[in-house]
This record gives C-alpha cells, sequence and structure tokens, in this order.
C-alpha cells in the first residue's frame, strides 16, 4: 500500500517579501517622523512671540562669542584633566599597591558621590573655607607657598570642579579598555623584554582605545553641555553670558534659542570627530556578523558587515 502524498502548493505562493514589508515600515516611521518635525518647526517660526530678529541679532553678538570662547576653553581644559587623571587613576585601581587602590576608591567615591552642582558651588565658594591657601609640610607649620584664596575665580573654579569630576569618570573608562585587551597580550609583551611602562604605553593602551574612543567622545559631547552648570557661579560661559543678556532686555525664549543653536552646532561636529576616530582606532577589524533584525527593520548598514 503506497503512500498519499498531499499535493504542495506552487513556489510562488510559499514566496515570502520580508524586505518588501521591512521597506514599507521604514517609510511609513520615516513619513512620520518628518511630519512631527515640519509641524515643529512650522509652530515656532509662525510663532508671533517668537521674535526671529532677537535671535538673529545675538547669534553672533559679541558676549555670545566671547561665552563660546569660555565654553569651548572649559571644555577642551576638562577633558584634558579627565583623560590625563583618569588614566593615572586607572592604573591606580589597577595596581597591586593596597595604599594606591585604596586611594584611587576614595577619589571615585567622594566624586561620583556628589553631584557636580555641588562641585561648581563648592569651589565657587572655597575662600568661604579656606581665605589663605597654603602649600608646605603638614603638621610643622613649614609652609613653602601662600597665596590668597580669592585667585580662585569663578573660571578657574569651574575648570577645578569640571575637570576634578572627570577624572573619575574618565577613569572608569579607561580602567575598562584596559580589562578588555587579552591578558596574553600582556604576558608576550613581558616575554619580549618589555616593562610595565612600556607594555601600557605600546601595547595595552593602543588596543584599549577602540574600547575608550567612543565613551570617551561621549563624555566630551556631555562636558560641553555640563558646562552650562558654571553659570551658577557666573563662569563666564555661554550661558552665563546670555543670562546677563536676557535680564536685561527679557527676551527669555529667543535667547536659550541662541544657546541650543550653538550647542547643537558644536555637538555635531565633535560627532563627525568621534566618527572619524571610531573609523581610525577600528582599521583591521573584520566584521562578518550577519545583520542583526533591529538592523534590517531599520536599513542600519555597516561598512564590512555581509548581509544576511
Amino acid at each position: 500500500m503506497s503512500a498519499t502524498r498531499t499535493p504542495t502548493a506552487p513556489a510562488q505562493q510559499l514566496r515570502v517579501h520580508p524586505r518588501r514589508a521591512a521597506r514599507r515600515l521604514r517609510m511609513l516611521c520615516g513619513a512620520v517622523v518628518v511630519f512631527f518635525l515640519v509641524a515643529l518647526v512650522h509652530s515656532l517660526w509662525t510663532n508671533p512671540r517668537l521674535p526671529k530678529d532677537v535671535v538673529w541679532d545675538y547669534l553672533f553678538h559679541e558676549l555670545t562669542l566671547h561665552g563660546l570662547v569660555v565654553t569651548l576653553y572649559l571644555t577642551v581644559l576638562a577633558m584634558v584633566i579627565g583623560l590625563v587623571g583618569g588614566t593615572l587613576l586607572a592604573i591606580m585601581r589597577l595596581s597591586k599597591n593596597p595604599v594606591l587602590s585604596f586611594c584611587a576608591n576614595l577619589y571615585l567615591w567622594v566624586f561620583r558621590g556628589t553631584p557636580v552642582l555641588i562641585q561648581i558651588i563648592f569651589w565657587g565658594y572655597l575662600g568661604a573655607l579656606y581665605p589663605e591657601l597654603k602649600i608646605g609640610i603638614p603638621f610643622t607649620g613649614i609652609t613653602f607657598v601662600s597665596f590668597d584664596a580669592n585667585v580662585i575665580t569663578p573660571t578657574v573654579a569651574a575648570l577645578l570642579a569640571l575637570g576634578l569630576n572627570e577624572v573619575a569618570y574618565a577613569s572608569e573608562i579607561v580602567r575598562s579598555g584596559i580589562l578588555g585587551v587579552d591578558a596574553g597580550q600582556v604576558e608576550a609583551a613581558s616575554s619580549l623584554g618589555m616593562n610595565t611602562p612600556q607594555t601600557l604605553r605600546r601595547i595595552v593602551l593602543p588596543q584599549a582605545m577602540r574600547t575608550i574612543v567612543p565613551p570617551m567622545s561621549n563624555e566630551v559631547i556631555t562636558m560641553l553641555k555640563t558646562t552650562a552648570l558654571v553659570s551658577v557661579i557666573a563662569g563666564k560661559d555661554l550661558l552665563t553670558n546670555l543670562q546677563q543678556i536676557y535680564a536685561q532686555n527679557f527676551q527669555v525664549i529667543p535667547l536659550l534659542i541662541v544657546a541650543s543653536i550653538w550647542y547643537m552646532a558644536i555637538t555635531s561636529v565633535l560627532t563627525l570627530l568621534q566618527t572619524h576616530l571610531e573609523k581610525r582606532y577600528s582599521r583591521g577589524l573584520t566584521r562578518t556578523t550577519a545583520r542583526g533584525p533591529m538592523n534590517r527593520l531599520f536599513g542600519f548598514k555597516r561598512r564590512g558587515v555581509v548581509d544576511a
């Protein structure tokens, strides 16, 4: 007795077109986003309570540009302090010396445990706690250098607060990058006769940069926007100068739009630099991983990725 076989459907009826459905969904999502974006821009542009001439007048105003320079100055120097100090702090945490490790953990506990706004205000009013700053040998009364605490201007106080606070966060980023390097790399460097500083400088840190660059780039963008907090101590940054202007002409919203335009413009430039750095430190990596379902859904494509 022969078994009966169920007739199969034609091949054309079994054909599935997932890409066509995903393409339609992407087009629909894009259309909805564009619609709401255009509606928002149109609402702002046609709002009679938004004087656009005030925005254009103060976009390149002298006080605006001066505040922008101070904002960039604070961002760059705070990140330099954070990167250098964070690298040293990360090495201290990874050290087998219990004293260095304890000091590094104590630093992290203090600066990550208190809000950056409180730190800014603390450094801004340091003269109320220490009217005179001295450098010498503790408990002996011997002083090498002594100066008035008034030399810590609001800008210097802002730089100290932002830079020292960034050290705590940058150290964790650097530490994660160092731990991400395979231990065999360190062993191979030791077999070649390299000492610890040489291994760290030539082997570990260059490979750790692939892991460090993306979060550190985000820290730069975050730092740019965090500088707005120094307005509480009149740090002469972009927001501080614009606040001084709208305190006189009461054009609050237009001047806040001016600040937002400059912040977004600089953020866009930093994002381009981040993309360039990520490509630079990702050279030599081969990506043959298939695209995931979310990438297929939204149409994300990456160079060197084989499409499944």
